[in-house]
């Protein structure tokens, strides 16, 4: 089918900050009805690109082309509220100039958000001023929408509203977004910004990871050897696909395992044996809460944030706690860390706790320090980690640092690369317990690939607020789900099964904008078990990938001879099939482990 006409382009447009260029001679179009998300590492120029194409950024060649009369609406990261008394002269500049007495449509998009008209927009929260500049963007019936990282600071309830509100819109899309699950269910085809050009392929977003190794893949092929500048830039990309994909599966394998047991806790915990509860105390138990209560006054009365809650938390539990934003996710937390004391019930905390505290607002950062300084304060190059004492500059690599970058002074790194250093010294510190409020607000997809690997092997225990699903769903072994009206209930898995889970419920009075929730699933009814031949091969496939991870650590070991090709072309071109096609072994095992995996749940949660 051929792509819709363009409602605006960019052709041949280049730009160049500081002499070097960020991107040239690139080509983007965007039709009515296209969902397109824009792609690339931090500091690639995804943003720029937005700015020219919403005519706040002149291209130094190459031209801007609008259709005579559309209407382009742009959301930037940070709204610029200069100049507004009241959020409803902030939305008001969003309507085109001929209809800007059209002040109902301005109240009725904020009432859809839940923002009141008259504040003063400096006194909102982040969500809040999220929520304005979407009402803003929204407003106009813009003939195409540029967003950029639209769902940073919203609470769930809110991004499945936009979801559903970007689902039905009819115009076109293009968007920035380090929400995977927000880009999965609305991008229809994906532009990728690499090394200064743009990439375009009509899959999804969901297919990137494959698209991206295929696009290596090919550059490899074709130069046999890449250039030492390139490779420097994309190895950890590269090389890191196929490890990631590795760790992640035996990673996968063990939060099932923890899920399972968080199960049998939760479903039956009250009923554990006195020796188990002793045991608990004695070593494992981190937090336990017995019907805690907590009550505030408000203006409208008195505002309950939990009602006779429970919980049972032992190290390597990790937790994630979900709901809109004023419920009370921030107050639990800290009722369950001892930070306040609830009205009613009690809180006991483990022996010997060290906690760990991620900020990704990079207040303790001084500009002046280099990164070698940070990570080593007193001196010195070792850095203790896990126990193990290991050189500073072997140990910012797992950060995706070039060991060149170790006398950078903090000033001059990106956003993203402040944010790794952040996780970096927050890792080399000991703790047994980690505490994470919003952590994926503001990191680029790299980051949160890097948080997700190491929290992936962090043994202490988790409790993590945070709106992003796929974070939750890759990373928890229960969510607690504070609901409103004091209603806090704990369910065993992530955001996934937390939704297959709770019952349907109706909203709470202030609840915030949500879409239509999602049909609750019938009960599940016995169906016996995996078949014979289904579970030999559950039981055989985690040798069967540990085998051919094996088989391809010692093919990309023999590819990674610098000498391969000049010195044998053959053995380089054999070799490289081998590698493509043990690779493309692993991912079809991994899948189908993870398909018989999930059958094997959902049957044996069907006897339960």
């Amino acid at each position: 089918m051929a792509p819709p006409a363009p409602i605006t382009a960019l052709q041949g447009v280049s730009v160049t900050f500081g002499g070097r260029p960020l991107f040239e001679s690139i080509d983007v179009s965007i039709g009515r009805g296209e969902r397109i998300c824009l792609v690339g590492r931090n500091g690639s120029g995804k943003s720029t690109l937005l700015k020219v194409l919403a005519g706040q950024i002149l291209p130094d060649s190459g031209a801007l082309f609008v259709q005579p009369g559309a209407r382009i609406a742009y959301l930037p990261q940070e709204p610029d509220f200069t100049g507004c008394a009241t959020v409803h002269d902030y939305v008001v500049q969003g309507l085109p100039a001929d209809e800007q007495d059209e002040a109902h449509r301005v109240d009725a998009v904020l009432d859809r958000l839940q923002v009141a008209g008259d504040r003063d927009p400096r006194t909102l929260s982040g969500g809040e001023s999220r929520r304005t500049a979407l009402a803003r963007t929204l407003v106009g019936n813009p003939d195409v929408m540029l967003l950029d990282e639209p769902t940073n600071h919203l609470d769930l309830p809110t991004i499945e509203w936009l979801e559903e509100e970007l689902l039905a819109y009819r115009g076109g899309l293009l968007l920035i977004s380090h929400d995977r699950s927000f880009l999965n269910r609305l991008a229809k085809r994906t532009l990728w910004l690499d090394r200064g050009t743009v990439r375009a392929t009509d899959r999804g977003f969901s297919e990137f990871e494959t698209w991206q190794a295929e696009v290596f893949e090919a550059e490899e092929a074709a130069a046999h050897k890449l250039d030492r500048k390139i490779e420097a830039e994309t190895k950890w990309m590269r090389e890191g696909i196929s490890a990631r994909r590795t760790r992640n599966m035996g990673r996968v394998r063990n939060l099932y395992a923890l899920r399972d047991d968080r199960a049998e806790r939760i479903q039956g915990g009250q009923q554990a044996k006195l020796a188990i509860a002793e045991a608990e105390r004695g070593g494992r138990l981190v937090i336990e809460a017995t019907g805690i209560t907590k009550q505030f006054a408000s203006d409208s009365g008195v505002k309950t944030i939990v009602r006779d809650f429970s919980t049972r938390i032992l190290r390597g539990d990790r937790v994630g706690l979900i709901g809109p934003n004023g419920a009370g996710k921030s107050t639990l937390l800290k009722m369950l860390t001892g930070q306040i004391e609830p009205d009613s019930g009690t809180i006991k905390l483990g022996t010997n706790l060290d906690t760990a505290y991620f900020d990704q607002r990079r207040d303790g950062l001084d500009p002046e320090d280099t990164i070698r300084k940070v990570l080593c304060p007193f001196g010195g190059d070792a850095v203790m980690v896990n126990g193990q004492s290991r050189h500073v500059a072997g140990y910012i690599k797992d950060f995706l640092f070039d060991t060149r970058q170790l006398d950078s002074p903090v000033k001059a790194l990106s956003g993203g690369e402040r944010n790794r250093l952040l996780l970096a010294r927050l890792f080399a510190k000991p703790s047994n317990m980690m505490i994470l409020d919003e952590p994926t607000n503001d990191l680029d997809m790299d980051t949160l690939d890097l948080l997700e690997d190491v929290l992936g092997d962090y043994q202490g225990t988790l409790l993590l607020v945070s709106h992003d699903r796929d974070f939750l769903d890759r990373l928890v072994t229960s969510t607690i789900a504070v609901e409103g009206d004091g209603v806090v209930v704990e369910y065993a898995g992530g955001y996934s099964d937390y939704l297959t889970q709770r019952p349907a419920r109706a909203p709470a009075a202030s609840a915030k904008p949500k879409a239509a929730a999602p049909a609750q699933p019938a009960a599940a009814k016995p169906r016996g078990k995996l078949s014979y031949k289904d579970q030999r091969e559950l039981d055989e496939l985690p040798t069967r990938m540990d085998r051919l991870s094996a088989e391809i650590a010692a093919l990309e070991s023999a590819m990674a001879d610098p000498d391969l090709f000049s010195r044998n072309p053959a053995k380089f071109q054999k070799t490289s099939e081998q590698l493509h096609a043990k690779q493309a072994d692993l991912s079809a095992a991994e899948e189908r482990w993870l398909e018989l995996e999930a059958l094997r749940e959902e049957l044996e949660g069907g006897k339960s």
